[in-house]
């Protein structure tokens, strides 16, 4: 007798293993980004205009946080939510900090600055004010401005009186100046300040910096 034939299920169609079917999430990971602002009113409404017009699943981990606390207890203030923020699920990738010379110290403003940087913080600093990158949109500038040549500089360009905590500076801006220059601006004046402390380097912003990395998450 020749050897007993195994009888298995192999071949037949319901045993065949089929493909998974199941969805994986293959979407990039998100950006998490926290920006603490000096100003209370004036930069959060212009940075939370920009998360306006990001989709939604990218604006909601962009988090906008004005304070109204002063260079190095900014700083520190940012540092308090970035550290609690690493004890969960989701940390921080990048923190930034927005604040401005005005009458500061130049000790403090530029320790400020050096200590949010060796906290791996980025600064969107403006030396003398964060008009500065409101004007940059208009005109190029080269020496100092006070607060009052801030705000007839701009109702000139804008038409009408600035108001300093306008909701709607960013689309004003973008209506009536040009974005574009102001980065490049902005690139100058801080190329003409190479080698000078922070607080010589008047008029300068590092607003554009943080500007463009917003602009970046919009068509996402």
């Amino acid at each position: 007798m020749g050897k007993p034939v195994k009888l298995t299920d192999q071949g037949k169609a319901w045993a065949k293993k089929k493909p998974s079917t199941r969805l994986v999430d293959v979407r990039p990971q998100r950006e998490r980004l926290l920006i603490v602002c000096e100003g209370s009113k004036t930069e959060p409404n212009y940075f939370d205009s920009i998360k306006a017009l990001m989709p939604k699943h990218i604006a909601e981990v962009i988090d906008v946080d004005g304070q109204g606390f002063n260079t190095q207890s900014l700083v520190n203030h940012a540092q308090g939510i970035r550290d609690k923020k690493k004890k969960t699920d989701y940390p921080y990738d990048e923190v930034w900090v927005v604040f401005d010379k005005d009458s500061f110290e130049p000790d403090k403003f530029d320790n400020a600055i050096h200590s949010a940087e060796a906290m791996g913080m980025k600064v969107a600093w403006s030396n003398e004010a964060f008009e500065l990158w409101y004007i940059l949109h208009f005109v190029a500038r080269q020496s100092a401005m006070s607060r009052t040549e801030y705000k007839d500089c701009l109702t000139k360009h804008l038409g009408t009186p600035y108001q300093k905590n306008d909701p709607d500076m960013h689309s004003k801006l973008k209506e009536k100046g040009n974005e574009a220059d102001a980065v490049q601006r902005a690139i100058q004046l801080q190329e003409s300040h190479i080698g000078t402390p922070h607080h010589s380097q008047n008029p300068c912003t590092k607003v554009n910096e943080l500007v463009e990395k917003l602009n970046s998450f919009i068509n996402q």
